[in-house]
């Protein structure tokens, strides 16, 4: 079989990039498509297409910023500083978009987390396309991405925003934040027990 090591070794160079490692211009509106066509590639056990990316563009950032210090005040902040740094995330990234998942409940063939698992496989899909397309890319989340407000402004009934993905032009080559071969941390496996040989148990 023919292996095209060149691809290999363009998806081992992707790593996820800050914001402040972005810059202009971002995807364009094709590209982002593009990246969310590839998503649908992913696993996808019953074809539920369980999730959907939703772009947010520059001249809704302010309205997107809004709900952020709104969503802040919520859940207990009020200080100046904390507000502003609230309001600021929405211009996190020259690209944004939402990530949208819908778990259909009921389906007897496909369990809620077979659902979950196909939309982690279609978040990565598209992360690879923008990485493949030129871009820096990362995926956030946090607290505010529960506030209900939030959540009301992207989503249809059943539907829950589960992450962010930035994505622009890079300033510099991404880099690991580990070291091939070391854990994040104590619990986490090393680069070796990642993928390893099935022990089968004692009888």
């Amino acid at each position: 079989m023919s292996i095209d090591s060149s691809a290999l070794a363009a998806l081992a160079g992707r790593h996820s990039q800050g914001a402040k490692y972005m810059t202009a211009p971002a995807p364009s509106r094709a590209q982002w498509q593009q990246a969310a066509e590839l998503a649908l590639r992913a696993p996808d056990h019953g074809g539920l297409r369980p999730f959907r990316f939703v772009l947010v563009s520059e001249d809704q950032r302010a309205l997107l910023a809004e709900l952020f210090v709104n969503a802040a005040r919520r859940w207990g902040q009020s200080e100046a500083e904390e507000l502003q740094r609230a309001h600021d995330r929405a211009w996190n990234g020259p690209g944004l978009a939402a990530l949208i998942v819908r778990l259909r409940e009921g389906e007897p063939e496909v369990p809620a987390h077979e659902q979950l698992l196909c939309a982690g496989a279609g978040l990565m899909n598209f992360l690879n396309a923008m990485h493949l397309m030129g871009y820096a890319a990362k995926t956030l989340s946090g607290a505010a991405l529960r506030d209900p407000a939030l959540q009301a402004a992207f989503c249809q009934p059943g539907e829950q925003l589960l992450a962010w993905v930035l994505a622009g032009t890079p300033l510099k080559p991404a880099l690991p934040r580990a070291k091939p071969g070391i854990a994040s941390s104590a619990q986490a496996p090393s680069q070796a027990e990642v993928c390893s040989d099935w022990t089968p148990p004692v009888s």
